[in-house]
């Protein structure tokens, strides 16, 4: 529990607490108010003290290093502002008991009247940028009531220092392929003017939204496409095709879409970056990921001379001197020598397949539609 000069609520806080768990880790994060004699009169939790503000981030991190170093492998944590009910702690732990290795998220329900409309707009703010960075959904992004896997969360490396941290860190989880689960906790805003709130509206929304900016550029350019290629590098291409093309629901044009985009891409001379451009623009018009996966394949290696070739050949084609004859050795040093009319041919080539291929996949969903 992090804790800044919330000296009016942490005693009678911290013995509801004990009333559910006696193992309790408090950082008092430079309060200048009663904080620190309140928190000596417990004798059985362990008090970490910084004498300046770290910010609640830095906090955090201090907490879970030392939990880690007393041999635990989890951790929930609470704001000590009693926004949050230790009443709510053993649902966290009944969910432990089904998802051991899970980051567990106290969902908190929003609609109540004394929920402020604008914590309202900047969770649903977060929520949506969460779904952008790491595809999947979640209800409350900003709530602090959670139970991490700090042992499995090793390695994570997190630098945001504040507010922003708690957003950072679920990402960055998402990203190592931590499932992320809600439970539905009860929350209390009491009236605003007995409110304490540490949160700086201009300083701490603009580390929040650059924050937001990097994540959703390292999201869709790496770790996406990363997850994707995860998830299906060990299926073979016979249980892709049968999960997520015979039995998919998704709209045969679709996947006669999504055929046809990762022909293109596989084709065009982005050697190198195919899949991480195509994944961000599969993304963006919500084509089928593991179709465009396996059509892009096209460029593997026993094909790319023919590739080369056939791009090589529609460049003549279109700068006018068309020929299927090579005089010149096909290598990449000749390549070079002649890059314009490659280029030109490739991306003809690779626009003219994609249609094709896209167009004969559409007619074959059918006919096996139909026979089914």
């Amino acid at each position: 529990m992090p804790t800044y000069n919330n000296a009016g609520f942490i005693e009678g806080l911290l013995n509801d607490i004990l009333g559910y768990c006696g193992d309790i880790i408090v950082i008092n994060d430079g309060s200048t108010d009663q904080t620190r004699e309140i928190l000596s009169n417990f004798n059985t939790i362990h008090v970490i003290t910084f004498q300046k503000n770290h910010g609640k981030g830095g906090a955090l991190k201090a907490g879970f290093q030392k939990a880690l170093d007393l041999g635990f492998d989890h951790a929930i944590t609470m704001d000590s502002d009693t926004q949050h009910r230790p009443t709510d702690i053993p649902a966290f732990l009944h969910t432990l008991d089904d998802e051991s290795e899970a980051l567990v998220i106290g969902s908190r329900v929003l609609t109540h009247q004394n929920v402020p409309g604008k914590n309202r707009f900047a969770n649903w703010l977060s929520s949506f940028w969460f779904r952008v960075e790491t595809g999947q959904k979640i209800k409350d992004t900003q709530s602090g009531f959670r139970l991490y896997p700090i042992r499995a969360m090793e390695g994570l490396k997190p630098f945001s220092g504040r507010y922003e941290y708690e957003l950072e860190i679920l990402v960055k989880a998402s990203w190592k392929g931590i499932k992320i689960v809600e439970v539905p906790i009860d929350v209390y805003y009491p009236p605003s003017a007995e409110r304490v709130s540490h949160f700086r509206p201009i300083t701490d929304f603009l580390r929040i939204s650059l924050l937001n900016v990097l994540l959703v550029f390292l999201g869709l350019i790496y770790f996406r496409p990363r997850l994707v290629f995860r998830k299906y590098r060990n299926k073979s291409i016979r249980q892709i095709f049968r999960e997520d093309i015979i039995r998919s629901d998704t709209p045969r044009y679709m996947i006669a879409l999504s055929v046809a985009f990762g022909i293109f891409m596989g084709i065009l001379p982005v050697w190198g970056y195919q899949l991480v451009i195509g994944f961000f623009f599969a993304h963006l018009f919500k084509l089928n990921k593991a179709i465009f996966f396996i059509a892009a394949n096209i460029s593997i290696p026993p094909m790319i001379p023919l590739v080369l070739y056939l791009s090589y050949v529609t460049g003549s084609y279109v700068l006018g001197n068309g020929s299927w004859t090579v005089d010149i050795e096909l290598n990449f040093e000749s390549i070079g020598q002649n890059l314009k009319q490659y280029l030109t041919g490739a991306v003809v080539f690779a626009t003219i397949a994609g249609i094709v291929m896209g167009a004969l996949s559409y007619v074959i969903l059918i006919l096996i539609k139909r026979s089914r």
